[in-house]
């Protein structure tokens, strides 16, 4: 394969997985993939926190229910309780991207 290629190829690879990749801060992190209200996530641990990233398209319809589902993911994927009103977006009311601070039990 040419290097023309071996590029075209890796942009498009990177292309992909961006749709899914944590904030800089979050990189390396293990995935967690859950589906809470019919909505599949990818959320990333770090401590009493989370990153959550909306892995499906929200219709306007469904934009209501999105982050009482960020939330349950967060909480379903550390066993932790997620903390009410602690969903943050990122990006604007909208954005695919939420941090969530957790209630984990010391011990």
């Amino acid at each position: 394969m040419t290097f023309a290629g071996r590029a075209a190829s890796l942009a498009l690879i990177l292309a992909l997985a961006g749709c899914a990749t944590p904030q800089p801060g979050w990189l390396g992190l293990p995935r967690h993939d859950v589906t809470a209200g019919g909505i599949r996530m990818a959320v990333y641990l770090r401590g009493d926190e989370a990153q959550v990233i909306r892995l499906d398209r929200a219709r306007r319809a469904d934009r209501p229910r999105v982050g009482a589902a960020m939330l349950e993911a967060a909480s379903r994927a550390s066993g932790c309780a997620a903390v009410p009103g602690s969903l943050r977006p990122q990006g604007g009311a909208d954005s695919a991207v939420a941090l969530v601070a957790l209630d984990c039990p010391q011990g």
